[in-house]
């Protein structure tokens, strides 16, 4: 992490400003242990958080502890060139190496392969990874891994082939293993991932996932129409290789929707459940989950994602030749990384899962597929100014303080009830200014929809669970029906 941090923080006065991030106490309701007589509104049966004193270190069922990790990434424009000696270096006596047959026509993968044959590094390539993969596209590629037993694996490209090769990774050490072993419940089983699986390293080709500094694995599982994944700390990339010249050959459209992504990891992931909050606490530190609830770690890098995003993705987007938007948004999208990556996120995430898998017939433009698809970073924003709209009462001041990043004038603002209805606006004139769907029946969906997205979304709980407030299907229609029309 350190080039990356470096160039970030690249001057002394941001050093301190995160320094002070770190060290400051939230005082908003979800937050603070004097939230029960701050705002009564939070004294609400829907709310997670305990109106009593806490008492963290008397209960046994909460989580007293929460974990930092993240991939070791590398940063800098041209870094992609040392990916064979890295191997060399490892020893690799055979390199699957995984993208998509987009992206196996660019530029990025030329020098990813005659950086593997300068350093003599035996490799094969897998070159049909799907965008936002399915099951089938899983398994498929799973079989060519087994097939090829390699024992390090590279993957260049976006989000779905950096999940679709973290996937192949993990069922090359559980070959008998059915898909759903290792999915996150109560669509898979959920089994704990206990076998040490073969390094990979990352290199993305946009900013968005943040997948490179992530354990988690997405993808569409067909037999319900919804999203899933895996997520385990197991999955984790050993390195990340992050080189700007990568991302300038992404497509405007493309471009957008990978920076919304980092959009909603960062707004997530800061104002998720505090981790002293989630439930159960684990029996065993190897059961303590990925996505763990918001952090005073999380919060330094979520709160920069969300700084870089705002300030640099129109640029960015409106012109690819910007070299300093363009790097700034690398180092947004693995900022984000890093901080949803140990806190979570919740409802944004959990609600587009269904908006992607029950998706009739809408295809976004300038993505290159054969298929009807909303990208993933479409389908997580559409639905943000409602989302925002509805958790602000639970911890207002994160809401304010997104709200202020974005450029609202809070000086005035301080009512509790104010902090959603801000921040959403603040996110709706983001959005219509990127020429974002302007929500859910742009993408072809009407409100007798609705009870099927509900039921799409409910059993998200990795991800759901992890709002600051406890939000079932009446609630989720609500926001649904809010989310149709943004602007």
């Amino acid at each position: 992490m350190s080039a990356a941090v470096r160039v970030a923080q690249n001057s002394k006065a941001s050093i301190k400003s995160l320094i002070s991030l770190m060290n400051k106490s939230c005082t908003c309701p979800a937050h603070s242990h004097a939230r029960a007589i701050q705002n009564q509104q939070v004294q609400n049966s829907k709310h997670h958080h305990h109106t009593q004193d806490c008492g963290h270190d008397h209960d046994k069922d909460h989580e007293y502890a929460f974990e930092m990790a993240s991939s070791t990434m590398r940063f800098g424009e041209g870094v992609t060139r040392e990916v064979g000696q890295d191997l060399a270096n490892m020893n690799a006596q055979k390199v699957l190496v995984m993208t998509d047959p987009n992206i196996a026509k660019l530029p990025v993968m030329k020098t990813v392969v005659e950086s593997l044959k300068a350093s003599g590094v035996p490799f094969v390539i897998y070159d049909r990874t799907r965008a936002e993969p399915t099951d089938q596209s899983f398994r498929d590629a799973i079989e060519f891994t087994k097939a090829h037993k390699p024992d390090v694996f590279v993957a260049v490209g976006g989000g779905s082939v950096m999940d679709t090769c973290k996937a192949a990774n993990l069922y090359s050490h559980y070959p008998d293993a059915d898909l759903l072993e290792f999915v996150n419940a109560p669509i898979g089983k959920g089994s704990i991932i206990h076998k040490t699986l073969s390094p990979l390293i990352c290199i993305p080709t946009t900013a968005g996932t943040g997948s490179e500094t992530t354990g988690t694995s997405i993808f569409d599982y067909k037999p319900l129409n919804v999203k899933t994944g895996i997520a385990s700390r197991k999955l984790r990339p050993t390195l990340g290789i992050v080189d700007p010249l990568n991302t300038r050959t992404m497509p405007t459209q493309v471009k957008i929707a990978s920076g919304l992504d980092v959009l909603c990891h960062a707004l997530e992931s800061y104002t998720a459940l505090p981790y002293q909050e989630r439930t159960p606490r684990p029996a065993n530190p190897a059961e303590r989950p990925a996505y763990q609830g918001s952090n005073p770690i999380s919060d330094i890098w979520s709160l920069e994602g969300l700084r870089l995003t705002v300030k640099y993705l129109a640029r960015s987007a409106r012109d690819p030749l910007d070299a300093e938007a363009n790097e700034q948004m690398c180092l947004a999208a693995s900022a984000a990384g890093t901080g949803f990556g140990s806190a979570g996120v919740h409802l944004c995430h959990g609600m587009s899962y269904p908006i992607s898998g029950l998706n009739k017939s809408y295809k976004h433009p300038e993505y290159n597929v054969d298929h009807k698809i909303v990208p993933h970073g479409i389908s997580v924003a559409v639905t943000a100014p409602a989302v925002f709209r509805y958790t602000g009462e639970a911890c207002p001041d994160r809401h304010f303080k997104a709200a202020e990043i974005f450029g609202a004038d809070i000086s005035k603002v301080r009512k509790a009830e104010s902090a959603g209805p801000l921040l959403a606006d603040q996110l709706t004139k983001f959005l219509e200014d990127l020429g974002v769907p302007s929500g859910l029946e742009a993408l072809g969906y009407t409100k007798a929809d609705i009870p099927a997205l509900v039921k799409g979304t409910l059993p998200q709980h990795r991800v759901t669970k992890l709002a600051p407030l406890q939000t079932g299907a009446e609630a989720l229609e609500k926001i649904f029906e809010d989310a149709m029309k943004n602007y």
